[in-house]
């Protein structure tokens, strides 16, 4: 629910000067969202990625559906993450540019040496490079996107599987992008910087740490949910939501039938609300119903 609510808002705000977006996945999450009828999100969605991972772990490298999709692009591009949203687009040129670097933390970022992927030889990357974050990856060049997916695929491909789920992945994924760009030269550029990523940013949102909390907690999941829907409805109204707007109603009317009896007459014209409003003591409307000067004359019990 707060995924499906935050990809409408990351994508239509992506789209909003024009730009194009496309969601990139498997058939599975490809027909899951043509029958919520969400396809109109993107500009298309693309059921490309094979659902075997072409034979990469997806235990361990749960999100080598990214480097699979970024090799199918073509750079320039920008590859951005279903949970960040970006409101203010940076200027693109002939850096790379990434959400933010990471600390070297050696809980999530190892020495080399931890790793075992039999067969497959690192060039001479920096150990010191920091990581980068590819919530966010604006890639300038077909050169730099072969050689950075084509070294991050066959390291998942060789990886001896173990079970674990975060190094390797983000290895595979954010330190490697790091120590790629260090490699060719590649100028880097970072939307955030990483010692104030828990500051309030007004030019883009990232979920990525809040999206535990909010397991947790299901009042602020559904805090959260309300402002995403209220934030689609009007920003963009052009857009035809009718189930997030049933699903408005159907919340308050619940919320309305704990202290109320509750009836719901859509579609009514002036003369139709006129005949029936007597009986009720309150309205609740939305634009579409007009509450004219006649039915407020006819409102006795209001």
């Amino acid at each position: 629910c707060v995924r499906s609510r935050l990809y409408r808002v990351s994508a239509l705000e992506w789209r909003r000067d024009g730009s194009r977006i496309f969601l990139y996945c498997d058939a599975p999450a490809a027909d899951y969202i043509r029958n919520a009828g969400l396809e109109k999100v993107w500009d298309g969605v693309r059921d490309t990625l094979p659902d075997d991972l072409d034979g990469i772990d997806p235990e361990m490298f749960w999100a080598a559906g990214k480097l699979l999709a970024l090799r199918k692009m073509d750079a320039p591009c920008v590859m951005i993450d279903t949970d960040l949203i970006v409101w203010s687009k940076p200027e693109f040129g002939r850096d790379i540019i990434a959400a933010h670097r990471e600390d070297l933390n050696p809980d999530v970022y190892p020495p080399l040496e931890y790793f075992s992927a039999a067969g497959h030889i690192l060039p001479g990357f920096s150990r010191e490079v920091l990581p980068l974050n590819t919530a966010f990856f604006y890639v300038p060049d077909n050169d730099f996107k072969e050689f950075y997916t084509s070294q991050a695929v066959a390291f998942m491909k060789s990886a001896e599987r173990c079970g674990e789920r975060l190094r390797y992945m983000v290895f595979a994924e954010q330190r490697m992008a790091a120590m790629c760009a260090d490699y060719t030269g590649t100028g880097v550029q970072t939307l955030l910087d990483k010692d104030a990523l828990f500051f309030p940013q007004d030019k883009y949102t990232h979920l990525w740490g809040a999206k535990q909390q909010m397991r947790e907690r299901p009042l602020l999941r559904e805090e959260f949910i309300w402002r995403c829907i209220a934030r689609i409805l009007r920003d963009f109204p052009e857009w035809n939501w009718e189930e997030l707007r049933t699903e408005v109603e159907r919340a308050v009317k619940e919320f309305l039938e704990k202290e109320f009896v509750v009836d719901i007459r859509p579609n009514m014209d002036e003369d139709e609300l006129c005949k029936v409003i007597g009986e009720y003591d309150a309205v609740i409307t939305r634009s579409q119903t007009k509450i004219t000067k006649k039915v407020i004359h006819a409102a006795t019990n209001l």
